[in-house]
């Protein structure tokens, strides 16, 4: 397995960061990195998110930054450059995998069906994200495309939650879940991270608890 999908699987947990402003990028990411989840999956939902990435991938060399909600190559190239060791995306587009494999950039393209899959392995993964998780059958679903593709492993995103994220870390083909709970926009906008890193404890504890350590 690649060297940042072992940091991925012993993390347990990434959680899916969305900001609206640079400002908001070091005071997050020391509550994470106080939480013990130092991970983070800053999307490129908003404009701040290059400049995110930077400051956090810069200040805080200990995290494992990334890039999700990649849509395009010019998006990929941004993002590494500033600094995110993994890329993830919603869905399989052929052409950013092929753009990021021949890279040597790590991606995690959103599958949810067994021909994203074969996608998937045409083009070398053999970790893909599984989201929509919750809407697209949840754990029930990873299990059955897991059983014709046994080298295939898991990152379940979207409806995942501290309540249901113990089954799904319990299952060992997933490397590690992508949840928002413990980074909700409301915490970060109102700046109480305290709060996140508390959440962020729980969630390493939860892994722990899941996986028997």
């Amino acid at each position: 397995m690649n060297e940042v999908l072992k940091q991925i699987n012993e993390i347990g947990i990434v959680p899916v960061v969305v900001l609206d402003d640079a400002k908001d990028a070091k005071p997050l990411a020391e509550a994470l990195c106080a939480g013990g989840l130092p991970c983070a999956e800053v999307t490129f939902r908003t404009e701040a998110a290059e400049e995110c990435i930077r400051i956090m991938a810069s200040e805080f060399p200990e995290m494992l930054v990334g890039a999700g909600t990649v849509l395009t190559t010019d998006q990929v190239d941004r993002a590494v450059a500033a600094g995110a060791k993994f890329i993830v995306s919603p869905g399989l587009n052929p052409r950013i995998v092929k753009y990021c494999v021949e890279k040597g950039i790590l991606i995690t393209p959103g599958c949810s069906n067994a021909s994203d899959i074969e996608l998937a392995l045409e083009n070398g993964l053999d970790v893909v994200k599984f989201f929509p998780a919750e809407p697209a059958g949840g754990l029930n679903m990873i299990k059955a495309l897991a059983a014709p593709y046994v080298n295939v492993k898991f990152m379940p995103t979207g409806g995942i939650n501290a309540k249901n994220v113990r089954d799904y870390l319990a299952y060992n083909r997933i490397i590690a879940c992508g949840g928002s709970w413990m980074v909700k926009a409301d915490l970060i906008k109102n700046g109480e991270y305290d709060k996140i890193t508390a959440m962020c404890k729980e969630a390493v504890e939860i892994v722990k608890e899941s996986r028997g350590k």
